[in-house]
């Protein structure tokens, strides 16, 4: 599905057809676009926006995040992903900690029971290699 331009948040760059590379989701998601763009709040930020669709509509269930907001996610679900490797992680600038210590092994088991996710990093980390200092 096209990325809507009629809304807020104003697109600048962005993935149509989302849903059919949406993760486990793939082919059955209500999220049909992504992008990142003026955010609806304030023309002047860049925020990441989630396009869900109803069916007969653009849901007020989409999501938009500041930039950092979702880098720091990321930041997180790749400190999951060291520890489920065995991985010591430093914490980072976010000073992350194990809220719930017997729930965390559940993460670990959701990253390694979902190959889509271990290809999503993989595609992060070959984007990663190519930010030159």
């Amino acid at each position: 599905m096209s990325i809507p331009k009629h809304l807020k948040h104003k697109p600048i760059l962005g993935v149509e057809n989302y849903e059919i590379i949406d993760g486990k989701y793939a082919g059955n998601s209500d999220a049909k676009a992504i992008s990142i763009g003026k955010a609806q709040w304030d023309n002047n930020e860049i925020s990441a926006k989630v396009f869900r669709h109803t069916g007969t509509k653009w849901s007020r269930q989409s999501e938009e995040l500041p930039l950092h907001r979702v880098l720091d996610l990321a930041n997180l679900i790749l400190s999951a992903y060291l520890q489920k490797q065995g991985n010591y992680v430093q914490s980072t600038i976010l000073n992350e900690e194990i809220i719930e210590p017997d729930e965390y092994e559940k993460i670990k088991e959701y990253i390694k029971d979902n190959p889509y996710l271990e290809e999503r990093i993989r595609e992060l980390q070959n984007t990663l290699k190519k930010i030159q200092k």
